[in-house]
């Protein structure tokens, strides 16, 4: 059964999280791989322009499967071999989906536990449904952050909430989650996909390739030096002004009319 269900409205694709009966657990299953595969197909299809990522069922995600985690115990399993089993698992997802270049919308429909948070964090913008809560748990099971939370977390909340967030393990409410950015908005529970489409559609109408750009811009500034991105900013803009949509955009503004994308 896979982990993943895909539904294509146009210039959006909805990425739905389809595991509930392991309340969308990460691990022990083959959602790395097909997480991975996506966002290749993605980053190869043009005609995407926004990504919504949500779950089935009550839960977002739990994170990693903590029934699994007892294999851990193995005398056989040595560390060296732990250390790349994460390598080549779990933290292949936070460098495919962090770094997409295509907006990403994180619908949160549930709880959003340990590595379930961090991947909230991967995306671009998170929506709450008001049943939503986020916990970096991972001190809780006496593990840490594996799949980089620890980068992760500070970059969304700021790294005085990050770090009682990953020193307690407690959790947040959606509300809570409000008060210190980590969502950007609080829905009623009925309306959480309804609203992340509404905010997907507007996203969508602007052009793909500039789109897919200015969010490259905004991964870099986090780690750039100024002069850098500046340099980046300039080579991108040089080929944004040489793309039909600019030339769309600004003969439909002097036109005084709706520009017409592709």
């Amino acid at each position: 059964m896979s982990f993943l269900s895909l539904h294509r409205d146009g210039p959006v694709l909805t990425i739905t999280m389809s595991q509930p009966e392991t309340r969308n657990a990460l691990t022990g299953n083959t959602a790395v791989q097909e997480f991975v595969q996506v966002c290749d197909d993605i980053r190869a299809d043009a005609s995407v322009k926004v990504v919504i990522l949500t779950a089935e069922g009550s839960v977002f995600s739990s994170g990693g499967n903590v029934k699994d985690m007892q294999r851990f115990f193995d005398p056989d399993l040595t560390p060296d071999l732990i250390r790349e089993e994460y390598r080549q698992g779990i933290q292949r997802l936070p460098k495919a989906l962090y770094n997409l270049d295509v907006p990403v919308i994180c619908a949160v429909n549930g709880a959003a536990i340990g590595a379930g948070l961090d991947l909230t964090c991967m995306c671009d913008i998170r929506i709450a449904s008001e049943n939503a809560s986020f916990a970096e748990s991972f001190v809780r099971v006496g593990i840490v952050p594996g799949d980089g939370g620890a980068w992760l977390l500070p970059r969304v909340v700021g790294m005085s909430k990050a770090a009682e967030m990953s020193f307690t393990g407690d959790a947040l409410t959606a509300q809570e989650a409000l008060a210190c950015g980590l969502v950007s908005r609080v829905v009623p529970h009925d309306r959480l996909l309804e609203e992340a489409r509404a905010l997907a559609l507007r996203i969508a109408a602007n052009p793909g390739a500039v789109l897919r750009m200015t969010k490259r811009l905004l991964r870099e500034g986090q780690q750039a030096t100024l002069e850098s991105l500046l340099e980046l900013s300039a080579g991108y803009q040089a080929i944004a002004h040489k793309t039909p949509d600019h030339r769309e955009a600004v003969t439909a503004f002097v036109e005084k009319r709706k520009p017409v994308f592709r």
